[in-house]
């Protein structure tokens, strides 16, 4: 099924032979354990050399359905997934890292992502290099020092900031070092890291893939062994994905193309619109022809995403005022639904960090993070007019 186009995938990957009780949809199997009446059966499924579900620890047929989806959307040998994004990244990083390793990433990741560099790997003896995120000489030569992993996110959470993946991808290569990348804000509609060499990708299931804000999950996709390393440190961890959420996800996944290629039209039309108006002092977004990146940014996305950031001109009593007059907007700390969502990174993306290490980031306390969701675009743009207006 993998020649077939993105929008066939999103709905049929998985699902191409005949469900359990004829089900249309993939059915919810809420069940811990699975029963086998032959001790031989039994035997051969507990010990990988039959194909059979023992616990949902383990494996479960509802999560087996999404973690094959996600699989073929990205091209990948393996999938598996996630109670979260931040179990995938977690369990990734702590499965193939050991004391003494090296791991080059950028200064710009997720802020829990950040947390895991800046707090957790040292405590073990890791050795984190986080670089600047826009210097593409810069991460060539840290990574040519040696290291065992290189973590890559791009566009990166909040700033939009876009990574040479097929640079920074051939440097790890020549050095040996593991690649994963978080496709998150791109989604596998709009940038295929595998694709460019990576090798694993990561995404917060609970964002784009589901798409509704009603399920949380994670999922880490790519090449055979390294996935199956984690999967058997997340076996026994136990950060896994449950049956109902898998089925959240699945039946979010159907719209998934159709959602991101509407939310592509409508975050460059926003952005468009916010960099020509006056109250606005900076606007990040990778479609923007002002976008630093924007060159690279077409040669490795398909669309430049819904997710957008951008400072007023003003302080953040008038970020409160201006954030107040929006109607159509959840304010709330997630992204990739099918509601448009806004708020600051020092409740969203980066809560976790204090004021000082986000003023480190680059990241202003005046700075939104904005995630268009399904809604007509001159509609979101008009109440942005507005509340601009109120200022």
């Amino acid at each position: 099924m993998s020649n077939q186009k993105p929008s066939t995938i999103a709905v049929w990957a998985g699902e191409e032979n005949p469900l359990a009780f004829g089900a249309a949809q993939v059915p919810i199997v809420q069940s811990a354990p699975f029963a086998y009446d032959d001790m031989d059966e039994w035997a051969a499924a507990a010990l990988g050399q039959a194909p059979g579900y023992i616990y949902s620890r383990n494996t479960n047929p509802t999560v087996g359905v999404f973690e094959e989806k996600c699989r073929i959307l990205e091209g990948g040998e393996k999938a598996i997934a996630f109670a979260s994004g931040m179990a995938a990244i977690s369990d990734t990083l702590l499965t193939h890292l050991y004391p003494g390793d090296r791991i080059v990433s950028i200064k710009d990741t997720y802020g829990g992502t950040s947390r895991i560099f800046l707090d957790l790997l040292p405590r073990f003896g890791i050795e984190v290099d986080l670089i600047e995120t826009s210097d593409g000489d810069a991460i060539e030569a840290a990574i040519g020092k040696g290291c065992k992993l290189v973590y890559l996110e791009t566009p990166t959470n909040p700033t939009l900031k876009i990574i040479d993946l097929k640079r920074a991808i051939a440097a790890a290569r020549q050095q040996g070092a593991i690649t994963v990348v978080d496709n998150t804000f791109a989604t596998p509609i709009n940038q295929k890291p595998l694709a460019i060499g990576a090798d694993m990708v990561l995404h917060s299931a609970t964002k784009y893939l589901g798409g509704h804000d009603d399920a949380m999950g994670g999922v880490l996709i790519g090449r055979q062994d390294l996935v199956q390393a984690v999967y058997e440190h997340r076996e026994i961890c136990g950060a896994v994905l449950s049956a109902f959420s898998a089925y959240l996800l699945l039946r979010g996944m159907k719209t998934l193309d159709l959602r991101v290629r509407k939310q592509n039209e409508t975050g460059l039309a926003v952005a468009q619109f916010l960099k020509g108006h006056p109250r606005v002092e900076s606007v990040f977004y990778p479609g923007l022809e002002s976008h630093d990146k924007h060159d690279i940014a077409k040669t490795q996305m398909a669309g430049f995403g819904g997710m957008l950031s951008f400072s007023i001109d003003g302080d953040f009593d008038a970020l409160k005022k201006f954030v107040g007059h929006l109607h159509y907007v959840h304010r709330a700390a997630s992204l990739g639904s099918v509601n448009t969502l806004i708020g600051p990174p020092s409740v969203t993306s980066h809560v976790e960090c204090s004021a000082e290490q986000r003023a480190a980031l680059g990241i202003s306390e005046t700075l939104l993070r904005y995630s268009c969701g399904v809604e007509d675009a001159e509609d979101l743009i008009t109440q942005l007019d507005e509340a601009l207006a109120a200022l």
